[in-house]
């Protein structure tokens, strides 16, 4: 028999004065010492629009965005995150918002595109230009990554990939990063993921699978993992729409533990960056990772 190895270890990635890994067991198991935390982020709108949570949009108010940076800037997030929901690029007004967060928010920042491919090959780079101290850039994935890498290079930032739920996936774009030198001390995974039901059994079992093959020596897979759970929480209807029975309970009860729950089943399966949008769900999966 052979004598038991321990699991190897997860690359740390310095974020500030913080560390994102050095997990070496799945998160709340302590046979291998296992001290790594996972960092919890709350994410922000750059622009509030009729898409977003009323349960959210009453929290912020009428503040515009310097006004919904400091209201976020004393909540207890290890990191902040601004996503630019934009579909028209203004290069100066870009620049100054990110100049407004970094003099408004001193956690690290994590600076986010709009999902939108076409637009993020222009806007997520400039984002990285526009940034005067290292951040967290999201996200590169197959179509853009190329056209990211350069500007996170020249900016010392962290680029977050994200890959459609898929661990072949998520190792290639790893590697093809990699080959374009970007070092994998600077890369975070993003697996994307679906919020509570099916999307998230199918993203929290590719996470799990992710880190196994991390601990049995996969390089190209052992780095952290970042979570955008919020967005993917407030996309399901009963999160963000109060016309349900009276059963369904307190709306704005059921759209925060929706989200909580969800975060801690990625946690669980082993996020090291947990980003939420809901700031009273802070100190709640703060606890729990204590």
């Amino acid at each position: 028999m052979k004598p038991y190895q321990p699991n190897l270890k997860i690359r740390e990635i310095k974020i500030g004065n913080m560390k994102a890994g050095g997990d070496t067991s799945y998160p709340f198991m302590k046979e291998n010492e296992n001290s790594a935390k996972a960092l919890v982020a709350l994410e922000i709108p750059y622009v509030i629009d009729s898409s977003y949570p009323a349960v959210l949009k009453e929290f912020y108010g009428d503040c515009d965005f310097e006004g919904r940076l400091k209201k976020v800037s004393e909540i207890e997030a290890d990191l902040v995150s601004v996503k630019f929901n934009i579909e028209r690029i203004d290069e100066e007004e870009i620049k100054n918002a990110v100049q407004t967060a970094e003099k408004l928010i001193k956690k690290p920042l994590i600076l986010r595109g709009a999902n939108n491919t076409k637009t993020d090959k222009e806007l997520v780079p400039l984002l990285a230009k526009s940034a005067a101290r290292p951040s967290i850039i999201a996200f590169g994935e197959e179509e853009t990554y190329e056209s990211i890498i350069p500007a996170v290079m020249q900016g010392n930032h962290i680029l977050s990939l994200r890959s459609p739920i898929d661990i072949n996936l998520a190792k290639e774009l790893n590697i093809l990063s990699v080959d374009m030198g970007l070092p994998g001390d600077r890369i975070l995974i993003d697996p994307d993921t679906g919020g509570l039901g099916y999307g998230l059994e199918y993203g929290y079992s590719i996470i799990e699978r992710i880190k196994q093959a991390a601990f049995e020596g996969d390089k190209m897979l052992n780095m952290p993992i970042i979570v955008f759970i919020g967005e993917e929480t407030y996309r399901a209807k009963e999160a963000k729409n109060a016309n349900y029975p009276e059963a369904w309970g307190d709306y704005e009860t059921r759209a925060q533990l929706w989200e909580s729950a969800a975060a801690a089943a990625m946690i669980s399966a082993g996020t090291n960056i947990i980003v939420l949008w809901h700031p009273e769900n802070i100190n709640v999966i703060r606890e729990l990772v204590k």
